[in-house]
């Protein structure tokens, strides 16, 4: 098979006598059928994923690739630089800059501006056309900080994608999903083949994320011209596989074996998937999702663990202030708890644990996400 195409690129420095690359891995032939991106630690203190990928790219290597398909397996060389007393600390920007997740460039009011009058009933011309406004309004673009370079480089390869993943994971949790409300049911293969427990769907979290700065302009476009043909045609998804101390070969191996599998569903890897699973867990607005946050700073003691069901008012945790009291903190809503925090010491307000409820809550509203 043919071996992949390896591409580096350097990120300008933003400190003297710095040297930085971003690398993707490229299989198959731009053109030549669907696209797919993948990528990994684009929050670098986020490892599972990045293994996930290493296990995938030696299965592409010896796969026939009848799509294209690039794969970043260590996405954000920035905030793998990021180590403080022995601790990789790659979530965000530590000079000030925020999220490594957050603020990506939203394009559906340029696309809405640009192509608006041309659009109509040919679904295929309107996504040929869309696409090639998208890579042309980023060529536009003026970065400045490596952050913002890193930004464009990402969105460059993958914003023309008819699948594009980004892998995370989550403090500990069961594995589970983000997606835009136009892409269920229709994603519910992915979300089978990974066994997802969870799949939180939001058309707008407030933060600008990655998987919305994909997916987000062509449901835009398809609710500011109805009349015109705009499938949501990119396949945008957080994965957040399991937990930040879920790193094995074992998991690695598995995950990368379902993501395949999903692929060559999908048209882009060429051999029979074998039959599609069916989606068995939740699916939920993820303004249902309720963050229970500690009222008080102390050692966190848990009565839950992740797949668990809970009703509301029961008690998930106590924080112990030592010598004090005991702090119960209790779940608004009955659901599956599939996150809670890998350490076991709260400040006020810090988010210890998410319930995936049935309904929307009502304080759950604008800004979806936590930092």
């Amino acid at each position: 098979m043919p071996r992949p195409v390896i591409e580096t690129v350097a990120l300008p420095a933003d400190g003297l006598g710095q040297t930085v690359t971003w690398t993707a891995w490229r299989f198959g032939e731009a053109g030549r059928g669907p696209k797919a991106y993948l990528q990994a630690g684009l929050h670098a203190d986020e490892i599972p994923g990045m293994l996930v990928l290493h296990h995938l790219i030696e299965k592409l290597t010896a796969a026939d690739v009848t799509g294209e398909i690039i794969v970043v397996p260590a996405t954000n060389p920035l905030g793998l630089k990021q180590w403080i007393g022995g601790n990789l600390l790659g979530r965000f920007e530590l000079g000030g800059l925020g999220n490594f997740n957050r603020n990506y460039p939203w394009l559906g009011a340029k696309l809405a501006e640009r192509v608006g009058k041309q659009l109509g009933k040919d679904a295929k011309a309107n996504i040929a056309l869309i696409r090639a406004e998208m890579l042309a309004i980023l060529k536009e673009s003026k970065p400045v900080a490596a952050i913002d370079h890193m930004r464009l480089a990402i969105m460059e390869r993958s914003v023309d994608a008819d699948i594009a993943l980004d892998l995370h994971c989550d403090s500990e949790a069961q594995m589970h999903l983000y997606l835009g409300p136009a892409l269920w049911p229709s994603a519910s293969d992915l979300a089978a083949e990974l066994d997802s427990a969870a799949v939180m769907l939001a058309e707008d979290s407030g933060g600008g994320s990655l998987d919305e700065a994909w997916g987000g302009p062509w449901w835009y476009l398809a609710k500011q011209f109805p009349d015109a043909a705009i499938p949501p045609a990119c396949l945008s998804a957080t994965v957040e596989l399991r937990g930040e101390q879920d790193v094995t070969d074992e998991l690695a191996g598995k995950d990368a074996d379902a993501i395949f599998r999903f692929l060559a569903r999908r048209g882009l890897i060429k051999g029979d998937p074998g039959p599609a699973p069916t989606y068995q867990g939740k699916a939920e607005d993820l303004a249902a999702c309720d963050y229970l946050k500690s009222p008080v700073a102390g050692v966190i003691v848990y009565a839950k663990k992740p797949g668990d069901y809970v009703i509301a008012g029961e008690t998930v945790a106590e924080i112990v202030r030592p010598g004090e009291m005991r702090v119960p903190v209790v779940s608004s809503t009955n659901g599956l708890l599939l996150v809670r925090l890998r350490h076991r010491f709260a400040r006020p307000g810090t988010n210890i644990g998410m319930v995936v409820g049935d309904a929307p809550l009502a304080h759950r509203q604008g800004y979806l996400l936590t930092e």
